[in-house]
């Protein structure tokens, strides 16, 4: 049974509710079977894959920091084949939209990910562009407009899947970046992804991290993520999904009021697995005592006048069996 309350449909995905797992955080969804009714979540990006097996990083990889946390797990992986053989198939006993958050260090690669991955049980790819180029001397690729257009389009390629972008905040000017990839063909976008900061041990002077730097989620970066979508929401005609730092009910009204459609819940799942079916159930209560019929509704409110993209923005149909 849908909820038409919290339905969304997002780049031809329908969800339904507008929460979602964040890659990285929830595993491949399945460790959290236990713990969360999956047939309920709107949809679990599961960790990033890459063409074969990562090892990921070596050295202390998670510490914690105020409001947040730091890690550098190097996107450890089994590769597309173990997933396709091993975790796709138990995903698919679950009445869940699947995203698979995908990387490479090549174009080439992003490709050959892409192309690995067009198979029956999986409903969309999140690019992640924030790996290093290892041909341009590892400048990540979500950095430069032209090479993050380059990998959308050889994803867009070989994928008959819908493609969401997750942005990078380590940029500039975040809304160029949006516009070229959606130019590119980028269905959705998904931001932000974590912010790069360090911690030392003062004892030992030296950084913590094996890695030396990580990357910063949590509530300490959730403003600079609802400013990020509240700039791009005005500038791009393609649904974003919000992240960054949400961990209640008014913290998802907040990226949503700032353009985004739906919303994936990330840091939060670890310690508190249950966040996205409390989350569901708060932004249920949020509707009825505002008396909203869809919560799509309020989707761009905070929005300067005239600045939301509309196509996006309107209440989808559903099958309600």
């Amino acid at each position: 049974m849908v909820n038409s309350l919290l339905a969304v449909t997002i780049a031809g995905l329908h969800l339904k509710t507008p929460l979602i797992a964040a890659s990285g955080t929830f595993g491949f969804g399945v460790e959290f079977a236990d713990l969360v009714n999956l047939n309920q979540v709107g949809a679990i990006c599961v960790k990033g894959l890459s063409l074969t097996p990562c090892a990921g990083n070596k050295g202390q990889r998670v510490v914690s920091t105020p409001s947040g946390i730091l890690n550098a797990i190097g996107l450890e992986n089994p590769g597309c084949t173990y997933f396709l053989e091993h975790i796709l198939p138990q995903l698919r006993t679950y009445q869940v939209p699947v995203i698979v958050n995908i990387y490479g260090h090549s174009v080439e690669e992003y490709a050959a990910v892409a192309q690995a991955l067009d198979v029956e049980g999986i409903d969309a790819l999140e690019i992640n562009i924030s790996c290093p180029n290892v041909k341009q001397g590892g400048l990540a690729f979500g950095t430069d407009p032209h090479m993050a257009t380059s990998v959308v389009q050889a994803v867009k390629k070989n994928t008959h899947k819908p493609v969401i972008t997750k942005l990078s905040p380590n940029v500039t000017d975040i809304v160029s970046l949006a516009r070229a990839v959606e130019d590119a063909g980028s269905d959705a976008l998904s931001l932000i992804n974590t912010l790069l900061g360090m911690k030392i041990d003062v004892r030992a002077r030296k950084p913590v991290l094996g890695n030396i730097v990580g990357g910063l989620s949590g509530p300490a970066i959730r403003p600079v993520a609802v400013r990020m979508v509240y700039q791009v929401a005005q500038q791009v005609h393609i649904p974003i999904i919000g992240m960054g730092g949400i961990a209640t009910a008014q913290d998802a009204l907040e990226f949503m009021l700032a353009g985004a459609s739906a919303i994936a819940v990330g840091t939060a799942n670890l310690y508190q697995p249950d966040t996205l079916c409390t989350l569901t159930q708060d932004l249920q209560d949020y509707c009825a005592r505002e008396q909203i019929s869809c919560l799509q509704e309020i989707v761009g409110q905070a929005l300067p006048q005239g600045k939301k993209s509309m196509p996006y923005f309107s209440r989808n149909n559903y099958d309600k069996k």
